[in-house]
């Protein structure tokens, strides 16, 4: 496909055209254009609930593509640079999750970092996967899981050289990257598909000067979040395959769970994104670069907050770093992150993506304008002036790394019993753990709970963080195996 085809939008122009014949409805949605539901479309506009249809021959099924949405995924592979794009509309959950299905199947070892994203935990518990943890390295200052160090890596593999693949960040959350082409180097050699988790990094396949992206490294799969960075609607997502990964199996695995029902608000928005991104996308996202560095450099000459960047950089555990993340630990004022960012929203009217117990993240993306900034950067000085205190430097470390017991499917599906968490101590734990934002796991199923991990989940309760995956809301009681 000739490059000038990028400024094509082949499902936004079947929409449009389809929205000109004015067609009568007897499918569905049942709303039939609005008409049924009129306090719908006061709430989204009569043009965005018009919009809101069914598969139909002239614009075609996300399931089964054969005309303009297979068009749309092959402008999205040139775009990206891959063999073969997949629009996803269940979020890159979904894509995630499509990965590790792909390539996982009951009792497969994967080799993977700690600080993954509940959605690959609970990938292996429906698949049956086995997780092979590398070990963490943690920044000691702002207590956050680093990169993956490639000895690390070479030692997992050679301790498990029978499993199927190996799975990374790129970057993390907070903006880490690892030395991604010599971990696919690496996995490859030892036979080993790579996977990607490039939830926070659409921008790496556009922008000057930043980590590189999976699909550039050689990755055989690479899940891309286009709507946190990349200007889609939220819960659209994409899936990238490398050279020589069987594209007609990943379609048929990503049936398996993605809806029939697809939305064609998100897929339309994945569409005009991937043009937007092809055909503006470096200079986007080289302004958001300037914009990141420069509140970083503001937030730093405030004093006792630390927005970190490329100083960071090691070579190894922190192989690269991408500069359009904005993180601020937070500590150095007193205030864990997750008071920072209520009081953010509480007081200043600003919303930022999560605060944790050490971090910030505010997330800055193509939307972004200066005056944005420069409002963020006065908050965050008034905080310090008004609300901030000696740091009591308490659980400085943010990251515990348990011993996996069981694999997380045969946990989650065994007999279990709910414990006060005080009394939780030494069982193994049924289900998940984590602050939301950013997904991070404490605890999975399989693991051995600690009084350290107690002692953090109640620290975490006190400060405010959102705690998910139990079966208790308040988190009083977890879900464990009934032998400890």
């Amino acid at each position: 496909m000739d490059r000038k085809e990028q400024h094509r939008a082949p499902v936004y122009e079947a929409l449009e055209a389809f929205k000109k014949k004015r067609v009568v409805p007897f499918d569905v949605p049942g709303h039939k254009r609005g008409r049924g539901n009129p306090e719908l479309v006061e709430l989204l506009g009569e043009k965005c609930v018009g919009l809101d249809v069914n598969s139909m021959k002239p614009l075609d099924n996300l399931s089964h593509p054969i005309s303009v949405i297979s068009e749309a995924e092959q402008l999205t592979a040139e775009a990206f640079g891959a063999e073969h794009a997949f629009l996803m509309v269940n979020g890159t959950t979904s894509a995630v999750q499509s990965m590790i299905l792909a390539v996982c199947k009951a009792g497969d070892k994967i080799i993977l970092p700690r600080n993954v994203h509940k959605s690959v935990i609970n990938a292996l518990v429906l698949c049956g996967g086995i997780p092979v943890y590398v070990e963490a390295k943690i920044n000691p200052k702002i207590g956050i899981a680093l990169g993956v160090q490639i000895s690390e890596i070479k030692r997992a593999i050679a301790e498990n050289p029978d499993a199927v693949a190996v799975f990374v960040n790129n970057p993390t959350y907070y903006g880490i990257s690892s030395n991604l082409k010599a971990i696919v180097d690496i996995s490859h050699e030892a036979g080993m598909k790579v996977l990607v988790d490039e939830a926070h990094g659409t921008h790496l396949y556009f922008g000057d000067d930043l980590p590189m992206s999976g699909i550039a490294a050689g990755a055989d799969i690479a899940a891309v979040s286009m709507h946190k960075s990349g200007g889609s609607l939220t819960q659209s997502s994409i899936l990238l395959c490398g050279a020589g990964f069987d594209a007609e199996y990943m379609r048929q695995i990503i049936n398996l769970t993605q809806t029939t029902s697809a939305s064609y608000l998100l897929i339309s928005s994945l569409d005009i994104s991937r043009r937007n991104l092809a055909l503006r996308g470096k200079e986007s996202f080289n302004k958001v670069s300037r914009m990141a560095e420069y509140a970083r450099n503001e937030i730093n000459e405030i004093g006792g907050y630390y927005a970190y960047g490329r100083d960071l950089i090691d070579g190894d555990a922190v192989y690269d770093f991408d500069v359009t993340k904005l993180s601020v630990y937070t500590r150095g004022i007193g205030l864990t992150g997750i008071e920072v960012y209520d009081l953010l929203r509480d007081e200043y009217d600003i919303q930022i993506e999560f605060g944790d117990i050490n971090n910030i993240l505010a997330y800055i993306s193509i939307g972004d304008r200066m005056q944005d900034i420069e409002r963020l950067v006065g908050a965050l000085e008034d905080i310090k002036r008004v609300y901030g205190k000696e740091d009591d430097d308490q659980f400085c470390g943010d990251f515990i790394q348990p011993e996996v017991v069981y694999s997380p499917q045969k946990a989650f599906y065994a007999d279990k019993k709910q414990v006060a968490l005080e009394e939780s101590g030494g069982y193994v734990c049924g289900e998940l753990v984590m602050c939301y934002p950013p997904g991070i796991p404490i605890l999975t199923p399989g693991e051995r709970i600690t009084d350290e991990i107690i002692e953090y989940i109640k620290f975490a309760k006190e400060k405010g963080c959102s705690l998910q995956g139990t079966m208790d809301i308040n988190v009083e009681t977890l879900r464990v195996l009934e032998e400890k």
